[in-house]
């Protein structure tokens, strides 16, 4: 309702000779429409004052915060403790917060959040155990690195080899001119083995028309040293120059290891030589013995590479070890969170965001993918038992009462996600281990279809677990804050009460354990989430908005 208030002028005339008598006007001014709305949302109670502790002593109306917002004591401390009942960490008590390079655990800010929460007797969930995003990936990579199993100074590295005395040709070839055959036993050098004969059977016009190819691999690089040695002879004393090639044929340059010189006689020629710009990017050696026509032996060749920092041999780890040691890591890691926790927190996301997007029946997987440097994918080495695992930590390092939930995102959205979820939650009881819980994230907009929230709150009814809406928050769509109107507002506030009706309506009681609002303000422009949207209850100026009055009236029919 508008309201009038009253206004009183007082109008003094001046007059030469004397004061006129002081008269007072009234008159009446409408107050705007829009600052009246406002006082009425202002006016509401705090929200979790409408919820009937008598009736429902175990419903927890959440919200979610920052470990400095909450520890600094600010304005969002105050908005905290005064609406909520429960606080939970968006980030500082994950894996990539807690654990350090060396796997040991930061765990003094979470010991002063859980102090400063005890103080003002807000309860703490605990989000989240084994996730993929938000991971120390570094170290858990580490912890499954390859074996080293020797490491040497600065040295020659061996590129390739061929000492012709076996049947492997991979990394030699000749071509039509040059015809290859080995001699016998004991017409290697120095009479030793066997050796490579290749013949060229007339004198060419060109001498690249008889070639003989000794192949490497990785390319030379700019900058690189090289050192080539092999033994060599011919039937009658001859020259031949090397050229660089890209690949066995491919040219690119007239010199690659020198001219070698060759006699009845086994010599050893050596080379070493520096990658130039003209040799960059080559992988062949190209002999070229078409200006002789003779029988020409090669025995015993190395191509080395100079390493300026050593080399390292390494062995990969079996799957069965990576298994092994990753889950250690889980376990030193749920261990020393929950045993900090554990006297103060009594809820927690065990397992968090298990479900493919694409194939909702199915594990998510970092196969395949490039992957950020914060994840790691615990099920591409734990296997689909992972979240079993998980929960059974859970209950071994928490308390035996504590609320063990499983959480997942847009399965509002995509029904056959909440179904896949399910099937994984009956999966891994199938294994002896208890969920309690199933969490619905529901980061929405005012678009949202409402037959299918309505639908996912009856498939996780039928479970007959714990349901919580983990994460609400609600958008305008692909509108911004500064773009945002009135009857958007509205809209939004209308779908918040659309969502808090339903999970009253659609969730039987004694399987509710309540609601979280992931950001009861509104985005700022900055933010790494869902940026400058308008999705709180409050705005960035901790204001409150019309979706406030809509959900304390939501709470406050649904808690009769």
């Amino acid at each position: 309702m508008n309201k009038l208030y009253k206004v009183v002028l007082g109008l003094t005339t001046l007059m030469v000779t004397s004061c006129t008598k002081y008269e007072a006007l009234e008159f009446s001014v409408i107050k705007p429409e829009s600052a009246t709305a406002q006082e009425d949302i202002d006016a509401y109670p705090a929200l979790k004052s409408y919820i009937n502790r008598t009736t429902y002593p175990n419903f927890k109306f959440g919200v979610a915060l920052s470990l400095s917002d909450y520890v600094n004591k600010g304005v969002m401390y105050r908005l905290a403790n005064k609406n909520f009942d429960e606080i939970v960490l968006g980030y500082e008590m994950k894996h990539g917060a807690v654990v350090q390079a060396d796997g040991s655990l930061a765990l003094d800010n979470v010991s002063k959040l859980l102090a400063t929460a005890k103080e003002n007797n807000i309860l703490v969930y605990g989000h989240t155990l084994c996730w993929h995003a938000n991971q120390n990936a570094t170290y858990l990579k580490k912890v499954i690195a390859p074996d080293i199993l020797s490491s040497t100074g600065p040295g020659w590295d061996l590129i390739t080899a061929a000492d012709f005395e076996g049947n492997v040709t991979n990394n030699f070839e000749a071509n039509a001119n040059a015809v290859t055959s080995y001699t016998a036993t004991g017409g290697g050098a120095n009479g030793v083995g066997r050796a490579l004969k290749i013949t060229n059977a007339s004198v060419r016009t060109n001498d690249w028309e008889a070639q003989f190819f000794l192949k490497f691999s990785p390319v030379a690089v700019l900058g690189e040293k090289y050192t080539l040695k092999m033994d060599v002879k011919a039937d009658v004393s001859a020259s031949y120059p090397t050229q660089a090639h890209v690949t066995a044929g491919a040219y690119k340059h007239w010199d690659f290891f020198g001219t070698i010189s060759a006699t009845p006689t086994w010599t050893t020629y050596t080379k070493e030589i520096t990658i130039t710009a003209d040799m960059a990017t080559c992988g062949a050696i190209a002999f070229n013995l078409g200006k002789t026509a003779t029988n020409f032996y090669f025995d015993n060749i190395t191509l080395t590479k100079y390493n300026a920092t050593g080399s390292v041999q390494t062995k990969e780890k079996t799957s069965e070890q990576k298994n092994t040691l990753i889950t250690s890591a889980l376990d030193k890691w749920m261990s020393g969170m929950m045993t900090v926790s554990k006297p103060y927190v009594k809820a927690w996301d065990v397992v968090n965001e298990p479900m493919d997007d694409g194939k909702p029946y199915e594990l998510k997987t970092g196969v395949g993918k490039t992957l950020a440097t914060d994840e790691f994918y615990w099920q591409d080495y734990m296997g689909k038992d992972y979240a079993v695992t998980a929960f059974q930590l859970a209950r071994k390092y928490g308390n035996a009462s504590d609320i063990l939930f499983i959480n997942d995102y847009n399965l509002e959205y995509n029904l056959d996600k909440c179904r896949g979820l399910i099937a994984y939650v009956s999966y891994i009881e199938g294994k002896g281990v208890k969920v309690d819980g199933i969490g619905t994230q529901m980061h929405i907009d005012i678009k949202s279809d409402k037959t299918k929230i309505a639908d996912m709150f009856k498939l996780l009814a039928a479970t007959g677990k714990v349901i919580k809406i983990s994460e609400l928050d609600i958008g305008l769509g692909s509108v911004k804050t500064d773009n945002a109107t009135q009857a958007q507002y509205q809209a939004q506030a209308e779908m918040y009460k659309y969502v808090i009706d339903k999970y009253f309506e659609l969730i039987p009681a004694a399987q509710r354990y309540g609601i979280t609002l992931w950001s009861p303000l509104d985005s700022p422009a900055n933010s790494s989430w869902r940026a400058d949207e308008p999705i709180g209850l409050w705005t960035k100026d901790y204001v409150r908005k019309v979706a406030y009055s809509y959900v304390a009236e939501s709470i406050k029919a649904n808690m009769k």
